[in-house]
């Protein structure tokens, strides 16, 4: 009986085939990015430069051991409480006159805080202050962050709204459709940032439990 060749396949095309997918899917596939948070970190101060003294209650301290555990003003607070706890540091207003207001010694007449006086002076005094473990989990430093950042957007959307009636999203959003050309939405936004500039600062990790 005669033996049967089999048939040789033709895998040329396939190989074409296999090409053009793999391109296809390198450029059509999105990769994932790290989240991260935007920072823009301080010049070293020259030595010759007196720093100005800070007073214990314009700063708000938040803490963050080894064990993501969170500390605001040395007591154990939830994350999701904390933004409620900033804007209330933040929008206390307790300076009164000169020179415990603004830096031009004025009472802040927009905050609707307690005004309690072991509290912020002021929104442009009110410095938060973030220290983390150097063992912290990176995911808990920017959940902290976001729920800061919170604290400033609701304040900001909250004085946007009373003074040009709309929120200041609304307001960044305006200025991006006029390319960023419109003078007066722009005096309008730094009006709102300049009422409630976002002060954050990040102190030393500690090796400390």
């Amino acid at each position: 009986m005669a033996r049967r060749e089999t048939p040789e396949i033709n895998a040329g095309s396939m190989a074409d085939i296999a090409f053009l997918l793999l391109i296809f899917f390198l450029v059509t596939t999105t990769m994932d990015v790290d989240s991260g948070v935007s920072k823009k970190l301080a010049e070293k101060t020259p030595p010759d430069v007196d720093l100005p003294k800070i007073k214990e209650r314009n700063i708000f301290e938040v803490n963050i051991n080894r064990n993501n555990q969170l500390l605001v003003e040395g007591e154990f607070m939830e994350p999701k409480d904390l933004k409620d706890a900033a804007v209330k540091f933040i929008d206390n207003g307790g300076g009164v006159g000169n020179p415990v207001g603004d830096e031009e010694g004025k009472e802040c007449d927009y905050c609707q805080g307690d005004k309690d006086p072991e509290s912020s002076d002021h929104p442009n005094k009110a410095i938060i202050a973030v220290e983390s473990d150097r063992a912290t989990e990176y995911g808990t430093y920017l959940i902290v962050q976001n729920e800061l950042l919170s604290a400033y957007r609701v304040l900001r959307n909250r004085l946007c709204q009373q003074k040009y009636g709309m929120s200041f999203t609304e307001l960044e959003q305006a200025f991006k459709d006029s390319q960023r050309k419109d003078d007066d939405l722009r005096k309008k936004l730094e009006l709102v940032k300049k009422s409630y500039p976002q002060i954050i600062t990040d102190v030393d990790p500690t090796s400390v439990q």
